[in-house]
This record gives C-alpha cells, sequence and structure tokens, in this order.
C-alpha cells in the first residue's frame, strides 16, 4: 500500500485454496497496531467469512498506521484519499473469488473501513465500526456521500461506555454522517473501554448473519 510495497501484508483466516466462493470480510486495525490483531476476532464471527487482516502502510512505533492523527499537522484528508485508494486497489484484486465484500474497522480502523464504503457504496455489502470514528469528508469527491445515502448499507458502531480514547466531537459527526447515510444499529456497552468484549461480538456475528448472510 506505498509506492514500494504494491500489494499490502495480509493476515487471512484461511487457505488460498479454500477462499472461493465466500463472502470476504476485510479487518482494518487501529493506531499503532498491525494485522495480526483482528484476525483473532475468528473464532467470535461466523465461520462462512474469509477474513482477510491488513496492515496500515507506515510503520510507527510499535505497529502501524494508516494515516497522522486527525489533531497533528500532517493530517490531511488527501493522506486518507491515499490509503483508502490503496485498499481499494487491493480489493479489486481479490474481490473477484468472494460472494460479497464486507468491512470492519476498530478505532482508526473504522475511519478506514467506513472512507472504503464511502467510496464506492455500492460494492460493499455492511460495515462494521468498533470504537472508532468517520472522518469529515471536506468536501472531496473521493466521498460519495450523495451515493452512500442513496445505497443506505448496514452499518454497525458499537463502542464503550467508558472509551476516552474517541473524543466526543468524532462520537457526535460520526453519529451525525451514520444516521443520514447509512442503516445504523448503534450499540453502547456499559464498563467498556476502547476495546471490543464478548458481547459485542456477539452482536457483530448476529449483524453479519443477519445482513450478510441472509439470517
Amino acid at each position: 500500500m506505498t509506492d514500494s510495497l504494491p500489494q499490502p501484508v495480509v493476515a487471512w483466516s484461511r487457505p488460498e485454496a479454500e477462499r472461493a466462493g465466500t463472502p470476504l470480510l476485510v479487518l482494518f486495525h487501529g493506531y499503532l497496531s498491525h494485522e495480526k490483531d483482528l484476525i483473532g476476532l475468528a473464532p467470535m464471527l461466523p465461520a462462512e467469512f474469509t477474513l482477510a487482516s491488513v496492515r496500515a502502510p507506515h510503520a510507527m512505533g510499535p505497529g502501524y498506521t494508516w494515516f497522522p492523527l486527525m489533531h497533528e499537522p500532517d493530517y490531511s484528508t488527501e493522506r486518507v484519499v491515499k490509503a483508502v485508494s490503496d485498499v481499494w486497489d487491493w480489493i479489486d484484486s481479490v474481490k473477484g473469488q468472494h460472494s460479497s465484500v464486507t468491512v470492519l474497522g476498530f478505532s482508526m480502523g473504522m475511519a478506514v473501513a467506513t472512507s472504503v464504503l464511502r467510496h464506492r457504496p455500492e460494492e460493499i455489502a455492511a460495515v462494521v465500526g468498533l470504537s472508532g470514528f468517520a472522518i469529515p469528508a471536506q468536501g472531496d469527491a473521493f466521498f460519495d456521500d450523495e451515493a452512500t445515502r442513496a445505497a443506505k448499507r448496514p452499518l454497525f458502531w458499537g463502542r464503550g461506555q467508558a472509551d476516552n480514547v474517541i473524543t466526543e466531537d468524532k462520537i457526535e459527526s460520526t453519529l451525525d454522517w451514520a444516521s443520514e447515510h447509512t442503516e445504523l444499529t448503534k450499540m453502547l456497552y456499559a464498563g467498556m473501554a476502547h476495546s471490543v468484549s464478548e458481547p459485542e461480538m456477539k452482536h457483530v456475528s448476529e449483524f453479519l448473519r443477519h445482513h450478510v448472510l441472509g439470517g
């Protein structure tokens, strides 16, 4: 997902010979994490899916990041667009062997997942956002929110009441965007911090079975 690495590093839940015809669930990790993090959720998700956990393009600290944090001086919508464009290039290279494409992101990864949806909503079956947010489009045409509103794709958004990482302004702006542009399922978990929980993953599995697997 950089100029020197045209293909991202991806952790898969099943070998290539067993992927054909399965629904694809693409996972995007959070800030300073890596592709092996979210793949650990596989036992808590429907076995019908092939999971592909993608590593963010920029090495930083103990892990990787998709783009700078929004409050940092080198953050820009263009940096987000570059990261998400590279994700779409990769999705285009693998989607043909799968019955559908669904995206899931944790924290900053939810910003990636919702941005993937907003670029080509008709090609995404559903979105799962965990303890995260959607970025302001700042009028960039890459984010086709008119088409996203028309498509009204299912979005599961779960977060913890004790999460002090995602700021209130991001929560409010994400709620405004998601309520208008998606079929939103919003869950708030008492006592949960910036993480995921077993009850949340049970709800995610139910959401995926209903909206992607047809019940």
